[in-house]
């Protein structure tokens, strides 16, 4: 594959896709029973997806892993977009938890314009997937952050970068804290094209880099699908043998009360039915 891509090395990039497979393919690790409800399962919700949607148990609980494995993938793919950073010039990932906890930091040695009479050297970066999944209260706290980076420092700014943003943009960010709107002009929110644009200069960076992913993720796979096996789950079959025990219903009532055992299993009315399970 031709390499067209001047801010970012086709080994550095490989790498990166690597490493993020390699957490995707940790999460195909099967599932039993314990695994399936480590987080405890929300039963109701479970039982009104399948009799409105009409799935099948298998269906049903087939949905609900996927949704689990789904859920942590997000989340890696998040790491994706922060991580990245970490092989573009004059960006730094901090490690979780250093330097203040921001996501990415990035220095500017010649400083970078935020308007016609601001220039600051420094930027500090929360990076967020969507910016429509923060609730009131971690907008608040995440511009309340921001805030408190400024009076520590004058030369530098903050901003809140979205991985999927409603539009391109790159605008001053407005927010409400505490019941009060609020605004700053070294506060802003940034779409991630945005963003790749001011760290490397190029205005089509992340277009490159998306163009690039679908043969870079095949290759990798290619070197490394051996690696990644099929998970085996065995939620369903687990279901099924807890559900013989309730030999007085319905196949259907049966492994309801399987499932509602799972989260409501020391719940009052519930509890009486827990011999039945360890027979």
């Amino acid at each position: 594959m031709n390499w067209n891509i001047d801010f970012i090395s086709q080994n550095d990039f490989e790498n990166h896709v690597a490493h993020t497979i390699l957490y995707y393919g940790e999460k195909l690790a099967s599932y039993d029973i314990a695994k399936f409800n480590a987080n405890l399962i929300d039963p109701i919700k479970l039982i009104f997806d399948k009799f409105v949607y009409d799935k099948s148990w298998k269906e049903l609980i087939n949905s609900e892993i996927f949704r689990q494995r789904d859920k942590s993938n997000t989340n890696e793919i998040g790491y994706f977009h922060q991580r990245i950073f970490r092989y573009i010039n004059n960006c730094r990932v901090p490690d979780n938890g250093k330097d203040g906890g921001w996501d990415i930091i990035c220095d500017f040695p010649d400083g970078y314009e935020i308007s016609d009479s601001e220039i600051v050297h420094t930027i500090f970066i929360e990076m967020k997937n969507k910016h429509n999944t923060m609730n009131s209260s971690s907008a608040g706290k995440t511009y309340i952050k921001m805030q408190n980076q400024l009076l520590k420092a004058d030369d530098c700014a903050c901003f809140l970068v979205e991985a999927i943003a409603s539009t391109s943009q790159n605008i001053v960010w407005k927010t409400t804290v505490d019941g009060q709107k609020v605004f700053h002009s070294k506060i802003r929110r940034m779409s991630i094209d945005r963003f790749y644009e001011m760290v490397t200069g190029d205005t089509e960076a992340f277009l490159k880099i998306c163009l690039a992913l679908p043969n870079t993720i095949k290759g990798v796979l290619s070197k490394t699908s051996s690696n990644i096996k099929p998970p085996l789950d065995t939620v369903y079959e687990e279901l099924q043998a807890k559900a013989v025990n309730f030999h007085k219903m319905s196949e259907d009532a049966a492994m309801t009360m399987s499932l509602y055992m799972l989260g409501f299993g020391e719940y009052l009315g519930f509890n009486k039915f827990s011999g039945f399970l360890t027979r």
